[in-house]
């Protein structure tokens, strides 16, 4: 059956980070909380915003139901004494404050281009990304000038479904109105994506990044359909390998 859709994953796949610090977006997020009112020292609220953090990263990894940034750092704040929701105004700003630097790291990967350009001519795109704020990846998209490549775009905190879970993809097929026999799936992580897509009869693409060597596939004991090295020999594979499964 000829192959009718394509789905990435996002960061490491298609994006590369470059120059981030996570400490330095944790105390922007601190100032943003003093600056709405919220009076707590920073090494007191990222110690309570940690502990969320971990907490509803056991429900986010192991039973694979995404939960918003917005509700940790609500309930970190909760756990200090404020009363406030994931749904305050001030929260979200916090939120938006923190994710700027990870926003601006965000750069394509050589090649980034070129791949959607070339697959979107003749095939509907799809794009799927495990992240806890979704507004960040509609915003990278636009930045990157690649939105208008996609037909659908999922992200798990506006989905509520993680990969690998099943019902991620299966929501990307309906989107994009195809079968998992019809669909390809690019990707760097050895769990999330390529097991993931495997699970529901989707054909693999594994391309190692910063994030996943080919080393940690190996090791994970998932079998892609197709490895490739970088973006830009898959520019030269994808289509051999679309015609060679048809």
């Amino acid at each position: 059956m000829p192959i009718k859709a394509v789905i990435f994953d996002f960061i490491g796949t298609l994006t590369k980070l470059k120059g981030y610090d996570q400490r330095i977006s944790e105390m922007k997020l601190h100032r943003s909380i003093v600056n709405a009112g919220f009076k707590v020292d920073s090494e007191v609220f990222l110690k309570a915003y940690r502990q969320a953090h971990e907490k509803y990263r056991v429900v986010r990894y192991q039973k694979l139901i995404e939960v918003a940034n917005a509700v940790w750092v609500s309930e970190a704040l909760s756990n200090l004494g404020f009363k406030t929701s994931p749904e305050d105004p001030c929260v979200k700003t916090a939120i938006n404050f923190f994710f700027e630097d990870y926003l601006d790291s965000l750069k394509l990967r050589r090649c980034g281009k070129r791949i959607l350009k070339n697959t979107a001519a003749d095939h509907k795109l799809g794009l799927m990304s495990n992240f806890t704020y979704a507004p960040v990846i509609y915003a990278a998209l636009r930045r990157l000038t690649i939105n208008k490549f996609f037909d659908a775009v999922l992200v798990s905190e506006a989905t509520g479904w993680r990969k690998p879970h099943v019902k991620i993809f299966e929501e990307a097929l309906k989107r994009l109105g195809v079968s998992a026999n019809q669909t390809i799936y690019v990707g760097d992580s050895p769990l999330e994506d390529i097991k993931g897509a495997s699970l529901i009869g989707i054909k693999t693409v594994f391309v190692p990044s910063q994030f996943y060597s080919l080393q940690k596939l190996h090791e994970s004991l998932q079998t892609p359909d197709l490895i490739v090295n970088n973006i830009c020999e898959l520019c030269k594979e994808l289509p051999r390998f679309m015609k060679n499964i048809a």
